[in-house]
């Protein structure tokens, strides 16, 4: 493994801390009037989601984790496990949806995802920021009613439920937000 030193540090960055991998989110160089350099950052951990915030001393080296990427395509559900496709060698791997996280709440058929992986495991899968969905399930709008603001729940076509205005109906494609679960528009 490649050791970086701590002013080396970028946003995006893999580390491979005590046998844990993190990416770093935020980082900070503090040169205080008084005393040595450090690096305050903000880390997350690639196999919980969790937050950690850790202070290097300035200059000290930390082991850099290199992680493989690959677009994959999601091809199909085989039991509780997602089966996707390398787009390049055209290789199948399946993935559980401990891997997947929250991901597996927006991918249908077809849809293609970064899959990062550290020493042949799966660390982590990244989709885009927003996908089209149709609404599977929801309160018919009633004409006229339109609040502004007022929201019903609604199922995707995944079986996530989100909030959406009143005027979506059963059929509607609808753009999220992969990020916050966000309602955005009407496609």
């Amino acid at each position: 493994m490649p050791a970086i030193t701590t002013n080396d540090l970028k946003n995006g960055i893999s580390l491979n801390l005590d046998g844990t991998l993190y990416t770093v989110v935020e980082f900070q160089h503090v040169k205080p009037g008084k005393g040595g350099a450090f690096v305050r950052t903000r880390l997350r951990n690639l196999k919980t989601g969790n937050m950690l915030d850790r202070t290097f001393n300035a200059g000290i080296r930390v082991e850099q984790a290199i992680l493989e990427k690959n677009d994959m395509q999601f091809l199909y559900m085989d039991g509780d496990d997602y089966v996707f496709m390398d787009t390049s060698t055209f290789d199948q791997i399946s993935v559980k949806p401990v891997a997947l996280g929250e991901a597996a709440d927006y991918l249908i058929e077809n849809a293609v995802a970064i899959i990062a992986t550290h020493n042949d495991e799966i660390v982590s899968v990244e989709i885009p920021p927003s996908v089209e969905l149709e609404i599977a399930q929801t309160e018919p709008g009633v004409q006229g009613d339109r609040v502004s603001g007022a929201r019903k729940p609604a199922t995707l076509q995944t079986g996530k439920v989100i909030q959406v205005p009143l005027f979506v109906n059963i059929g509607d494609r609808v753009k999220v937000d992969t990020r916050t679960g966000d309602y955005i528009t009407r496609v």
